[in-house]
């Protein structure tokens, strides 16, 4: 015969222990991506759901493009921002950046 038979290599009883040390510093990766990227931009979310179900008519705002504004207007999904004398636009609740203190816009 020209092919000899093969047979599988023993086991030592090390091989879990090192298997598992060799998998550490991907956990480990994926811990500290959690603490630095993804629980940080969770909080920033909850932080900006809060300003925006908190919005009120008559609060300055500043929306996306950074247009600056009075909320004239309060519906579910849309807000009403009078940026001048008889000027009003009509943008999503997200598209709110900021709550400005009162008397920021003239």
């Amino acid at each position: 015969m020209f092919i000899s038979s093969a047979y599988a290599q023993a086991t030592t009883p090390g091989s879990t222990e090192s298997t598992l040390l060799s998998l550490l510093p991907l956990v480990l990766m994926f811990v500290v991506l959690y603490f630095i990227m993804i629980r940080p931009q969770m909080k920033k979310q909850k932080e900006h759901k809060a300003m925006i179900d908190a919005l009120a008519k008559g609060d300055e705002v500043v929306i996306g493009g950074g247009v600056v504004g009075r909320v004239a207007k309060l519906g579910e999904t849309f807000v009403h921002i009078e940026v001048s004398d008889n000027v009003e636009l009509q943008v999503q609740r997200a598209a709110v950046i900021q709550v400005l203190p009162k008397g920021t816009f003239k």
